[in-house]
């Protein structure tokens, strides 16, 4: 086995905790059919067996080689208000990376963040559910009843209920929760990234030096000069990429586009990472510090554990997957999301192993470029 196979494959355990264009909060790993395991540093996957201190005695498989497929998770961007008294999580952006059975191929796709679905009851955090935007479900899942805090984790698990229910996916194996922050640092580490831009994106939020806009008197919208990201390839620094990846007003398809935006960073972010040379150990190493203290594991399985379980699932073997939607109403006034058939009936495929089928039937749901 190569060891840049192996290198790239913690590469990627780390950027599936990074992914949704927002950054590194919490990964939680709470697969219920597979035993918990103390967290993994970098070289838990890359390390070679070095002497044994028993001659006799066996080397110890590599952390997560008892992992198999097929396997589901989920990726949650919440906003970054966590300074704000009272502030509860919304998931903001959600992903959700479904591996096949080999561990070779795997296709990533997004749900709306104003999906309206049934968010079932929830005695921890004492909801008693109903139905809203899935957004909604972090928040409402994160209270702690006679307290001031919030629980992450009880959102995360309040959310994953949701999807289950709403997907008929019965086991996510694992996750993160990410917010803005920490993806900056990693793309700067990687020296930039390179993404083919396939649409105009005009910034609501920065300037082109990367400063913030201004809120306009009265409140509402920003002014001032815009950043702006023109089609074609072009080279990303931290802030870019954050940037980019965010915006969803005044795209074509809204939040639709910013989903694909999303994906399209994912694999940009592979692809940079492999043409780092970062199949040494230490370079990786560089990578994983400068994000410090903004990655935390929480739970059981680490990333870097479903990392090694994926070393041979390259960029290349993961389909990016739209789901296409619209907008409900009631008398008038918003009331969320929800897909249309086609996006729905790829979920269905899924939960029956026939996906692969379903978007050969259905290619316009696979992204281009």
């Amino acid at each position: 086995m190569r060891n840049s196979k192996i290198t790239w494959a913690v590469l990627a355990g780390v950027v599936l905790a990074l992914v949704a264009g927002i950054g590194v909060a919490i990964a939680i790993n709470r697969g219920s059919s597979e035993p918990d395991a103390a967290p993994a540093g970098p070289a838990a996957a890359s390390a070679s067996a070095g002497p044994s201190a028993s001659p006799s005695a066996s080397p110890s498989p590599s952390p997560g080689a008892d992992i198999k497929g097929p396997l589901d998770l989920v990726l949650i961007g919440v906003d970054t208000r966590t300074s704000i008294p009272g502030w509860e999580p919304h998931a903001d952006a959600i992903m959700l990376l479904h591996v096949d059975a080999g561990l070779e191929s795997a296709y990533l796709y997004s749900l709306p963040r104003d999906l309206r679905v049934e968010i079932p009851a929830y005695k921890k955090s004492g909801f008693g559910g109903g139905r809203y935007k899935i957004t909604e479900a972090m928040s409402r899942g994160s209270r702690v009843p006679g307290s001031d805090r919030v629980s992450v984790e009880q959102g995360y698990e309040l959310l994953t209920k949701t999807l289950s229910a709403y997907t008929g996916i019965k086991t996510f194996h694992g996750g993160a929760i990410l917010n803005f922050g920490g993806m900056a640092k990693l793309v700067d580490a990687l020296g930039g990234i390179e993404m083919t831009i396939d649409q105009r994106v005009e910034s609501r939020h920065r300037k082109p030096d990367g400063t913030m806009r201004q809120l306009a008197r009265g409140g509402g919208d920003f002014v001032g000069p815009q950043a702006v990201y023109k089609p074609g390839k072009q080279r990303l620094v931290g802030w870019q990429a954050i940037d980019y990846a965010r915006q969803r007003y005044g795209l074509p398809n809204g939040d639709y586009d910013r989903q694909r935006h999303h994906r399209q960073l994912v694999r940009a972010i592979l692809g940079t990472a492999m043409s780092q040379g970062l199949e040494d150990p230490a370079k990786l190493g560089d990578v994983i510090s400068a994000l410090g203290k903004s990655l935390v594991y929480v739970g059981g399985r680490t990333p870097f554990e479903y990392a090694y379980a994926l070393r041979d699932l390259s960029p290349a073997d993961i389909t990016m997957v739209s789901l296409p939607g619209g907008g409900i109403g009631r008398g008038g006034g918003y009331l969320g999301e929800q897909l249309k058939a086609e996006g729905k009936g790829f979920l269905k495929a899924l939960v029956k192993n026939q996906h692969a089928a379903y978007l050969a039937q259905h290619p316009k749901l696979v992204d281009k470029g």
